[in-house]
């Protein structure tokens, strides 16, 4: 595969227990603030519209810096930038922990994207240059791509046990640990290794340029509710915002020798269809835990630690419909089975419009939830081989990080729209009648717009998945390579 390594036998399981340490948590940092939010909004004075960047500045810098740290980690060194992205991740979680204003904590969370975007391709570049090919490097790699999914799930429960318990700035402070530990194990335990063919460089400004474009995009959604979607700041922003994307288009359609993302690589029918697929699901399911945890914690009234075993049955319908759906994609196709995924997913979405302020979680929470949870589960499977089906091999590890990237994007604007509606609707129940119900009702009712438009979304990619895809129906063997791949 072209690549050197200055250890002759480093050590296996030690190299497999680091990669999928790091990977955790760097997963459960997406989902672990959001059990945590009205206790962050609290202590540093956050406004409804402010408060997303509490996630959003950890998505907007991870998605737009994943590839570049996976160039990175090829180019100087794997074990190297592994080693620096942890130390910069456990400083920025230290520095986010002991945050006394709104924007060290943003700033801190920002870093803490930065550091996982160098983390997790690094990690998954080290797995596979240091398990020899066949079962033992599809063992290693199946196992650090279910430390994603684990890590997603531990996080809401894991939130809510240190919030609950301690204080939540324990969600920050439990990685420093972790993170200096692993990096002096990785120095020692890990051989270095990078690509023998080092003539590419870095798409340093197509990187910034996507990163600031997004950034800026984001937030002019997210201030129109003090702004206005009319007003001549927000048109400014979002203008920008536009523009910047444009530049990085340009940058990599035409002036970047190496670029990040080569646009030839959207050509592929299967490619798009699928990106656009993954960015709509990670709008609709990222935009949901953060709603529903405001939604329990806000207006229902659950402490952090109850509102995390609430959300015990999602994640383990998340991992059942993920194991259903790695099964029955070789039975029944891709397409269908996205589709379905999507379809379920919107269900459950649309029947959250239904909660109410002191509606049961058994009867309003409970069965869309875990609709919700099969429907993500089923879609993200099927999603991921169709992003990496239409590609050459030799670029199936760029698929891979498009896909990744998609899903963080799509997260990153889907919450910023939904926040800015929901916002939008909450100010405007508390100016009319229905103030006569209280805040709690008017927060009900900006949670229900938000769920209604993110069904829609999930009803757009089942339609994306139905008519923008050709049928797809994977050999075994090709999906047990796909979903690694991803992972």
């Amino acid at each position: 595969m072209g690549d050197t390594a200055k250890a002759q036998h480093p050590h296996l399981r030690a190299t497999l227990i680091l990669c999928c340490l790091a990977q955790f948590m760097v997963i459960l940092d997406v989902s672990v603030v959001n059990v945590a939010l009205p206790s962050i909004r609290s202590a540093l004075h956050f406004t409804e519209q402010d408060l997303q960047w509490v996630v959003n500045a950890y998505t907007v810098t991870f998605a737009g810096f994943l590839l570049l740290g996976g160039r990175a980690a090829d180019l100087i060194g794997r074990r190297l930038v592994f080693v620096c992205g942890l130390a910069l991740f456990a400083v920025a979680s230290l520095a986010g922990g002991l945050a006394d204003s709104q924007t060290t904590l943003i700033a801190a969370r920002a870093a803490q994207g930065l550091g996982g975007a160098v983390i997790a391709p690094a990690s998954l570049s080290i797995l596979t240059t240091t398990f020899p090919e066949g079962a033992q490097r599809n063992r290693a790699v199946g196992i650090w791509g279910a430390m994603g999914g684990i890590g997603g799930a531990a996080g809401v429960l894991l939130g809510g046990v240190l919030t609950d318990l301690l204080s939540w700035r324990w969600i920050l402070f439990i990685n420093v640990p972790i993170g200096l530990c692993a990096a002096l194990a990785t120095q020692r335990l890990v051989a270095e290794g990078r690509a023998e063919d080092r003539s590419a460089g870095f798409d340093l400004s197509g990187a910034v340029a996507a990163t600031l474009g997004l950034s800026v995009l984001v937030l002019g959604i997210v201030r129109t509710d003090v702004t206005g979607w009319g007003a001549a700041s927000t048109l400014a922003l979002l203008g920008a915002g536009v523009v910047l994307l444009a530049v990085f288009l340009a940058i990599e359609g035409r002036l970047a020798r190496h670029p990040l993302m080569p646009l030839r690589i959207y050509r592929s029918r299967t490619l798009t269809a699928a990106n656009l697929v993954v960015m709509l699901l990670g709008g609709a399911s990222i935009a949901m835990w953060f709603f529903l945890s405001l939604y329990l914690q806000q207006v229902e009234g659950y402490s952090p630690l109850r509102a995390g075993f609430a959300f015990l049955p999602m994640t383990a319908c998340i991992v059942a419909g993920s194991a259903l759906a790695s099964r029955g994609v070789t039975k029944v196709g891709v397409k269908p089975l996205l589709a379905a995924g999507m379809l379920t997913q919107a269900v459950g979405l649309l029947w959250f419009t239904g909660i109410s302020v002191g509606g049961s979680w058994l009867g309003e929470v409970l069965v869309p939830s875990l609709l919700c949870a099969i429907g993500i589960g089923l879609s993200f499977v099927p999603g991921t081989i169709a992003a990496v089906s239409g590609v050459k091999p030799e670029e199936a590890g760029l698929a891979s990080g498009l896909v990744n990237t998609s899903r963080l994007v799509g997260g990153a604007l889907g919450l910023a729209i939904l926040a800015a509606i929901a916002t939008a609707r909450t100010n405007s129940e508390l100016h009319s009648a229905a103030a006569a119900h209280g805040a709690r009702a008017a927060l009900t009712g900006g949670f229900e717009l938000a769920f209604a438009v993110s069904a829609a979304f999930s009803a757009a990619g089942c339609l994306i998945a139905l008519f923008g895809l050709p049928r797809l129906r994977p050999r075994a063997a090709d999906q047990r390579q796909a979903v690694p791949a991803e992972a």
